[in-house]
C-alpha cells in the first residue's frame, strides 16, 4: 500500500506528539518527520519527501505564511495543509492566497483531519471550518481581479514583497533570509517588473491586494 507522507510543523511538543499518534493509526498514512518552528520544517522537508505538511500559523521566529511561502520555492511538490486555531476569513484567504490546499481547525475532529489529508494528497482543496462557503465563493470570485501579476511570483520573491511591504529595509530582509544584498535588490527588481509598478508605494498595495499584509485600520496608502 502506497503511504501518504506526512511532515508535522507546530512549536508545540505535545500536540505533535498526540497529532503523530493519532495519525499512525491509519494504515495509508505515515509520518516521516516534525520541526518545531519554520526555519526547522525548510531544512528537513526536502530530506523527507514529504506529500503533505500540516503547518502551525502562530510560531515563533518564522511565521506559518512565510513558511508556506518558502516552502512553496524550495519544496514545490509538497502540499500544504493549515492546522490552526485561528478561524477568520482574513487567515484563510492569506494562506489560500499563498498556496495552501487546506485549512483545518484544530478544534475539528481526528476523523476531519484524516479526510482534509486524503482529499489534499489527491488534489482537493478542503476547508474544515464554518466560514467555508462564504470564503470559498468570494475567494474563487476575486482569484482572477487580484492576480495583479502575483502569479509570475516565486515563493521567495513573495516573501521578499512581504517584507518589503512591512517596512524592512534591503539589509533587514537580507539577514531575515540569510541573502546577500545584491541577491535581494535583485527579486527587489524582478517584483517590480514583474507586477508592473515603479516604486514602494505601489508594492504595498500589490502585496495588500495579493494578501500578503493586511492594511490596518488607522493605515493609508498614499495615491
Amino acid at each position: 500500500m502506497e503511504k501518504i507522507r506526512v511532515f508535522i510543523v507546530d512549536d508545540h511538543a505535545l500536540f505533535r506528539e498526540g497529532l503523530r499518534a493519532l495519525l499512525t493509526l491509519y494504515p495509508d498514512i505515515t509520518v516521516v518527520g516534525e520541526a518545531a518552528d519554520g526555519k526547522e520544517a525548510l531544512d528537513k522537508v526536502r530530506q523527507t519527501s514529504a506529500d503533505i505538511v500540516l503547518l502551525d500559523i502562530a510560531m515563533p521566529g518564522l511565521g506559518g505564511l512565510e513558511t508556506l511561502l518558502l516552502l512553496r520555492q524550495e519544496a514545490p511538490l509538497c502540499k500544504i495543509l493549515v492546522l490552526t486555531q485561528h478561524e477568520t476569513k482574513e487567515y484563510i484567504f492569506r494562506f489560500l492566497k499563498g498556496g495552501a490546499r487546506g485549512y483545518v481547525l484544530k478544534k475539528a475532529a481526528g476523523t476531519d483531519l484524516i479526510s482534509a489529508i486524503r482529499l489534499v494528497y489527491q488534489g482537493g482543496l478542503y476547508l474544515n471550518t464554518p466560514l467555508a462557503v462564504e470564503v470559498l465563493s468570494e475567494y474563487l470570485g476575486k482569484q482572477e481581479a487580484e492576480a495583479v501579476g502575483s502569479e509570475a511570483l516565486t515563493g521567495r520573491e513573495r516573501l521578499v514583497l512581504k517584507l518589503i511591504a512591512e517596512g524592512r529595509t534591503n539589509q533587514e530582509i537580507a539577514d531575515y533570509l540569510c541573502l546577500s544584498i545584491k541577491t535581494v535588490m535583485a527579486h527587489r527588481a524582478n517584483i517590480l517588473d514583474k507586477l508592473g509598478v515603479h516604486n514602494l508605494t505601489g508594492l504595498v498595495k500589490c502585496a495588500i491586494r495579493i494578501g500578503l499584509i493586511q492594511l490596518q485600520p488607522e493605515a493609508e496608502v498614499i495615491n
